[in-house]
């Protein structure tokens, strides 16, 4: 893995994780949630980057990336317009794209404003509609998750937090904790600005629209079942309006899944396997 950085037009340095692959074929661009960053597509990337080259941007706030004073530009229309520009000095004028919960979203932004950009798109665990309880869950998550004494503390502590996550093994407890902790000063602290939920506190726009700019790209939904942030009825809409839809269902699963599952791995692989 290659670890670049880009400058913001703002000055901020933004980190983006490379795995290079196959220069022939379009690269698969990986998209994270609202308090996740690039490392959650490690394993992912694995699968992918020897065949095609793998790029899972760190929002800035997140991860690697750096932090402003100006939470406003922590929102999606920014983040987007910062995406864009990301591509333009990576030389990746068209990609696939992965996008987890708020990666999600801006990959359907990407498609609306930039269509000639994206070639396919996979949604993990998000749609047009976000369920109310989640949404304030995250806030709270935002705000509120302490820092950990140590790494298996951490580990511990998100067990006992997100129990419908699909992460059975310590290690792989581990890892998500690694992701979502960074050291600080011997102890691990949330590897975000907590400012992020300030953009939680705005009125919430109609998405549908935003639905429509996906029209015409090959579609892959993973949703998890018990998820609290895309809710079936959702689901059944988007599916209503897209019959050829991809959509895989990881039973007992909840916000978001890892695409680890081997339902979801296998589904996203033979996904990609059909695309240039």
């Amino acid at each position: 893995m290659l670890a670049r950085e880009v400058s913001a037009r703002d000055g901020l340095l933004l980190a983006i994780d490379e795995y290079q692959g196959d220069p022939g074929r379009l690269p698969v661009l990986c998209l994270s949630g609202l308090l996740r960053n690039g490392a959650d597509f490690a394993e992912l990337a694995g699968r992918i980057a020897p065949q095609r080259r793998v790029l899972a941007p760190h929002w800035r706030g997140r991860g690697r990336s750096g932090r402003t004073r100006d939470w406003r530009s922590y929102a999606a229309p920014f983040l987007l317009a910062e995406l864009l520009d990301m591509l333009a000095a990576l030389n990746v004028p068209r990609a696939h794209v992965i996008g987890t919960s708020l990666g999600g979203l801006i990959g359907l932004g990407l498609a609306t404003v930039r269509p000639n950009a994206i070639a396919s798109l996979v949604l993990n665990d998000i749609g047009p509609a976000l369920a109310a309880s989640g949404l304030e869950s995250v806030r709270r998550a935002t705000l509120h998750t302490p820092p950990q004494p140590d790494l298996a503390a951490a580990a511990a502590y998100l067990r006992a937090r997100l129990p419908s996550l699909s992460l059975r093994t310590e290690d792989e407890w581990q890892r998500f904790a690694r992701a979502t902790f960074r050291e600080q000063g011997g102890r691990w602290v949330p590897d975000w600005d907590p400012a992020i939920a300030r953009t939680l506190d705005q009125p919430l726009p109609d998405l549908w629209p935003l639905w429509q700019g996906a029209a015409r790209l090959p579609l892959l939904l993973v949703h998890g079942g018990a998820s609290d942030i895309l809710a079936p009825a959702t689901v059944a809409r988007m599916r209503t309006t897209r019959p050829d839809m991809a959509v895989t269902t990881l039973a007992g699963v909840g916000h978001a899944p890892t695409l680890s599952e081997p339902a979801a791995a296998s589904a996203l692989d033979t996904f990609l396997e059909g695309m240039p």
